[in-house]
């Protein structure tokens, strides 16, 4: 299979006008009157193209748009970029970052080789610079990041590397975008790596190659540690809700336990935070089987425990000094003989029965066993996320994922930490009168609630499993993929929750950008 584009990711200081490279990129805000002190020393000397632009309209620095100048003997870029920014009063983090995603899949797409970026100038000093540094770096890997492993003609193929370089004229700003620039390379990759094994068909990631996938990531990170359950394992320990929703395929179900322990006194205590993803490896619907049309799309049921896997390498190359389990419980739902049924009895791994109405609510089914385990494991915090609900994708559309919680402190947290990473969150309920619609009549509970609020309800079932730990929900459902592609990225895997996640966990350990 043919590797994912290679972002190797560095700064440097240089005068911008001389600096040498295929492509310089400069950013320029809507709403300005006239040009910045950089892009007015640019326009001389690539004798008023920039400004020509501009005064004929044909770029007016809207978000997401982009226009390339071709360089001349009097700069030393081959080409340079002009990257809209938006309305200077809107800028924010995500502002450069969608900016630096757009210049990186523009570069991608015109074959670059190396891309210079001095988007920063732009802001004057509006903004942090190792935050700055930061999200240019997760945007870059954003940006250029293509799923074609199994794609394998070769004519018109785009580079298997891309050079991106933040640069600056002065050595102290270099200096701090750097600082963010470290950090950001570590998630931006690592959420490439979750859109890698997000896009992988069923037929290559199942239960068990997963599991296999999670072994390798541990065996090369220092601080993390890794333990499979397998089907006997699981029948030994009860965990009936992750065996009922994997007994109809060939494919055995896996319950994957990940952890990693710092070195020192954060890794004595032993973890105390639990990030729980759901990975349905393909979700056929089971016995309630779902509609043909866009069926292929449910290879990507697996993306919350791909982001949480994800996350765990980033936890990880990062040296955060807290410890946390990653609890990916990962089955594949398909009809069969042993498949289980509408109006079967689970007895779930906490002892609590639920009654099955609808064996395409399943993932709520595997992460009961999840949830349960990491109270047992006495973790405080437990932020669990999962493609869960089509109502989710109905309330909020394909713009943000819907979170829930029993916890005020930790759904500020989360909301601060999607507002940095530009992962968008909108808080839902998820109280008593949802979970009132989970009580079934022939068990402790039903795996369905009523046509209306179903996100709701299906949080509310999973806040009966979580005890007294602080909670957290995530319902990515549309927030998982592109359709089609966008100005900032190819189709395909998100990734999303990867940024949010572990911003949050270096929110909570004081790491700064």
């Amino acid at each position: 299979m043919k590797e994912i584009i290679d972002v190797k990711l560095k700064t440097r200081t240089v005068d911008v006008g001389k600096c040498k490279t295929d492509m310089l990129v400069v950013g320029l805000f809507s709403d300005a009157k006239r040009l910045d002190k950089l892009n007015k020393a640019l326009d001389r000397k690539l004798d008023g193209a920039i400004g020509n632009l501009t005064k004929l309209g044909d770029f007016k620095a809207k978000d997401g748009a982009s226009s390339v100048i071709y360089g001349n003997d009097k700069i030393g870029a081959r080409r340079v970029m002009l990257v809209g920014l938006g309305e200077k009063k809107k800028a924010t983090l995500d502002t450069v970052r969608k900016a630096a995603a757009g210049a990186a899949k523009k570069s991608v797409e015109m074959k670059v080789k190396t891309v210079s970026l001095a988007l920063h100038t732009a802001l004057g000093g509006r903004l942090d610079l190792p935050a700055i540094g930061r999200a240019c770096a997760e945007g870059a890997c954003f940006g250029s990041y293509r799923y074609d492993e199994f794609v394998t003609e070769s004519e018109n193929g785009r580079l298997g590397s891309l050079k991106v370089e933040l640069i600056d004229s002065e050595p102290a700003r270099t200096k701090k975008l750097k600082e963010g620039l470290s950090s950001g390379a570590v998630i931006g990759q690592a959420q490439s790596y979750a859109r890698t094994i997000a896009n992988r068909p069923a037929n290559v990631i199942y239960p068990a190659s997963l599991a296999a996938a999670a072994k390798k990531l541990a065996r090369g990170l220092k601080t993390l540690s890794c333990t499979v359950l397998d089907e006997k394992q699981l029948t030994t320990k009860g965990m009936g809700g992750i065996l009922a929703v994997g007994s109809g395929s060939q494919h055995e179900p896996r319950f994957i336990v990940l952890k990693h322990t710092p070195a020192g006194k954060a890794g004595s205590a032993g973890p105390k935070i639990a990030l729980v993803g759901k990975a349905i490896t393909f979700d056929s619907g089971g016995i309630s089987l779902k509609p043909a049309t866009n069926m292929d799309e449910m290879k990507l049921d697996k993306t919350g425990g791909i982001v949480v896997l994800a996350t765990m390498k980033a936890v990880a190359e990062l040296g955060l000094p807290i410890g946390v389990y990653g609890l990916i419980p990962s089955a594949e739902n398909m009809p069969g003989g042993a498949s289980y049924r509408p109006g079967d009895i689970i007895t779930t791994f906490s002892g609590k029965t639920v009654e099955v109405q609808n064996t395409d609510a399943e993932g709520r089914m595997i992460l009961c066993d999840a949830l349960d385990y990491a109270v047992k494991q006495k973790c405080e915090t437990i932020i669990d996320v999962a493609t869960l609900t089509g109502a989710c994708l109905v309330a909020l559309g394909r713009y943000m994922a819907g979170l829930m919680g029993n916890d005020d402190k930790l759904i500020k947290q989360l909301q601060e930490a999607s507002e940095q990473s530009g992962e968008k969150i909108w808080h839902m309920p998820s109280g008593d009168e949802y979970a009132k619609e989970m009580k079934s009549k022939i068990a402790d509970l039903k795996n369905i609630g009523s046509k209306w609020g179903g996100a709701c309800t299906a949080a509310a079932f999973l806040r009966q499993f979580v005890g007294d730990a602080k909670w957290a929900h995530l319902d990515i459902a549309g927030m998982d993929m592109f359709q089609k592609a966008t100005e900032f990225s190819a189709e395909g895997s998100t990734g999303f929750g990867v940024r949010l996640l572990t911003t949050y966990l270096m929110n909570l350990t004081g790491t700064k950008a």
